[in-house]
């Protein structure tokens, strides 16, 4: 029996370019918005706002994050109770709020991106877009 087992995250230079990219994506939309990327313990690898994001964003851009890489799947898909119950089972370390993906290259999932500072479905859009710009995998592809 093994006591160990190896894991993957992205790197801080990954972590800093996708960070760039969703703020980057969000300015040509005319948003100011916040991206989050943590690695797949929910450890914060990179945040930053862009000027003028609303205070909440950066707390919604990590519960995105974090829920991304705990699910390995985009967040926004949870209905009923379990939506509902989710925040408060986890004291709101996760969210349901579109907006966060799972962050995969080669099959493996490698962080969680969460962003957040405009409508749920655009800021899923743009952490949609910056998976394509770093050129990870889709989730769910």
């Amino acid at each position: 029996m093994a006591n160990t087992f190896q894991t993957v995250s992205i790197t801080h230079q990954g972590a800093l370019r996708a960070i760039q990219l969703g703020i980057d994506n969000g300015a040509e939309r005319g948003l100011a918005v916040c991206v989050t990327v943590v690695d797949p313990a929910l450890a914060v690898v990179a945040m930053a706002r862009a000027d003028g994001t609303t205070p909440h964003s950066v707390q919604t851009s990590l519960r995105k994050a974090n829920t991304a890489a705990s699910t390995r799947r985009p967040t926004g898909w949870m209905e009923g109770d379990f939506a509902l119950a989710l925040p408060l089972g986890t004291d709101n370390l996760l969210t349901n709020i579109k907006g966060g993906v799972p962050v995969i290259f080669e099959g493996q999932v490698v962080a969680g991106l969460g962003v957040a500072g405009g409508p749920p479905d655009v800021d899923a859009e743009i952490a949609l877009a910056t998976l394509s710009a770093l050129g990870a995998e889709q989730p769910g592809a």
